[in-house]
């Protein structure tokens, strides 16, 4: 064999045998990725939930929450904390809800946003699981408000 073929077979038979035994276990540790810590308070409520809505769908929600439940953030299609918020306190008023003012739309909002969606063509279980029954409503409420 030629010495050349020889190094690169050698080469080649230790990368492979090193990426079986350990994978990046012989990277240095200068390539290793620092760590990084996240503390439970530094994490807030920032998901939006549209449940199906579109865009323009969710704006006519954002404005009957801004005309009838005191929502006074953007009017931008995306249902987020304040926008729950806003609903929660509808939920509240109306629906059974009986949870926290708190932006999240859990199990108990979702419980009573079916209820009031029995109005909206909802006919499936009070059981707080956002399917299709209770999405295909929420549209049907979205566009007849």
């Amino acid at each position: 064999m030629r010495p050349n073929v020889v190094a690169r077979t050698l080469v080649s038979l230790t990368a492979a045998a090193g990426i079986a035994v350990g994978g990046v276990a012989f990277a240095a540790p200068s390539f290793a990725a620092p760590t990084a810590s996240v503390q439970a308070s530094d994490v807030s409520i920032q998901a939006v939930q549209n449940f199906g809505l579109s865009t323009a769908e969710a704006k006519k929600v954002q404005n009957w929450l801004h005309t009838y439940w005191g929502y006074t953030d953007t009017i931008d299609g995306q249902l987020g904390p304040n926008s729950w918020k806003a609903f929660q306190r509808n939920l509240k008023a109306y629906w059974g809800y009986t949870g926290a003012i708190d932006g999240d739309p859990g199990v108990n909002t979702i419980k009573a946003l079916q209820r009031l969606l029995q109005n909206w063509g909802y006919t499936g279980a009070i059981d707080g699981d956002a399917g299709s029954g209770t999405k295909a409503a929420f549209k049907n409420f979205a566009n007849g408000i």
